[in-house]
């Protein structure tokens, strides 16, 4: 089982050197990591050469983050396709073991687990933690997601039921798996454990306007699958995140 990695680059030279170590180091070795890079200015592309296990790379002009991610995917050839950005890093070198264990034993479409957000700087400072907690259908109407970086896929579902759709600029990840989980009720599994860490600074939490647009995209993921939710769910989803913060 052969497990492809996307990792979209732009002007990343400060952050991507942790994610590319992170890969480089698991102990499972069945991997193709595929470097999407936007043209970046900096020496994004002189560090991810110094990485022998990079498999491909890509590097042209391209629409945003999602549309990085579906160049992605359009090249992958490993049967289970996992999303790790340029600043974020896998928490151990098992991560992708246990991945594969998961997928070998339970024959799940996909599987997530749990995410702790990080200081910028000092990474061993953790600012909250994601505990995703196990699936159960509808939960999408009461604020629920998995945290994306930790959501691994089989490949057929990209071509059976499309990649990130770019109308949305923001909340692509959350209208994917709400497409995929709650539209198309795909056999989920939960790792209960720490997979990612992530660098705080993600674009929909920097302000109350971006939160706001966010929220915005939110309602329109579920407007263009034709699914309604409760009136509260888009309430709920970021009243969700104050539990993070409990230690």
């Amino acid at each position: 089982m052969t497990i492809s990695i996307i990792t979209a680059t732009y002007n990343s030279a400060i952050t991507v050197r942790d994610t590319l170590k992170s890969v480089a180091s698991q102990e499972y070795d069945n991997v193709q990591h595929i470097i999407v890079d936007g043209l970046s200015k900096d020496n994004t592309l002189s560090i991810v050469g110094e990485f022998p296990h990079v498999t491909s790379v890509i590097s042209e002009k391209d629409n945003g983050i999602y549309d990085a991610m579906n160049k992605g995917i359009a090249r992958v050839s490993g049967d289970i396709v996992g999303i790790l950005n340029s600043d974020d890093f896998y928490c151990d070198n098992k991560v992708l073991s246990r991945v594969a264990s998961v997928f070998q034993t339970t024959g799940c479409d996909a599987l997530y687990g749990d995410l702790q957000y990080v200081d910028q700087v000092d990474t061993n400072k953790v600012i909250r933690y994601w505990k995703s907690g196990h699936y159960r259908p509808g939960a999408f109407k009461w604020g629920w997601m998995p945290p994306h970086p930790t959501f691994f896929v089989k490949r057929e579902l990209y071509e059976k039921w499309g990649c990130f759709d770019l109308r949305l600029k923001t909340s692509a990840d959350y209208e994917l798996m709400l497409r995929f989980i709650h539209k198309h009720q795909i056999r989920l599994e939960y790792i209960p454990t720490l997979l990612v860490k992530m660098r705080m600074g993600g674009v929909s939490n920097i302000s109350v306007s971006n939160r706001l647009k966010a929220n915005a995209e939110d309602k329109l993921a579920w407007s263009i699958n034709n699914l309604r939710p409760f009136w509260f769910t888009l309430y709920l989803k970021p009243l969700k995140k104050l539990t993070q913060f409990i230690k």
